[in-house]
């Protein structure tokens, strides 16, 4: 009987063990299914031609809280779609899992107090500029920009949606 329950704890540890290496494979590790939305969390971020800083310099971003696409990842880098439709590689400690958005097209968007282009006019925004991306319904999103914040036209926003 005690042989029983030796072998029991032995079954059992080797069991937990086998779980808990599994927690860190890199394929577990990775936290996030690809593609996924994530910003620039730096001032001025490289991108690569090739997951690695030994390959050459494609593109410098100087703007922080750019929206990116994740699209790839590959140990410590990921592979980006930026607004343009560029792509390359970005050190994943560079990048951030806040949302962020674009805004794009042409001419001002106008930024409501409710998701509805009957709600209050509070301010407008041009293309290029770049907030936080809160709740989207109905064709609209929450978008704050350095603190002010209003709703705004899903459609004119970049980084929005399922990625």
């Amino acid at each position: 009987m005690r042989l029983y329950g030796i072998g029991m704890r032995w079954l059992l540890s080797i069991l937990v063990f086998t779980i808990g290496l599994g927690a860190f494979s890199p394929t577990v590790a990775q936290d996030n299914e690809v593609p996924y939305w994530a910003s620039i969390a730096s001032s001025e971020v490289r991108m690569r031609v090739g997951p690695s800083r030994d390959f050459p310099i494609q593109w410098v971003y100087k703007r922080r809280g750019l929206p990116i696409k994740v699209v790839r990842v590959q140990e410590s880098w990921r592979l980006v779609e930026d607004p343009d439709g560029t792509r390359g590689w970005m050190a994943s400690s560079l990048l951030s899992r806040e949302r962020t958005a674009l805004v794009i097209g042409e001419g001002l968007v106008a930024m409501h107090d409710a998701a509805s282009d009957q709600a209050n006019l509070k301010w407008n925004v041009e293309p290029g500029v770049v907030g936080k991306l809160g709740a989207c319904e109905s064709g609209w999103c929450e978008f704050d920009v350095e603190g002010r914040a209003g709703w705004a036209p899903e459609s004119r926003l970049w980084g929005t949606g399922a990625p």
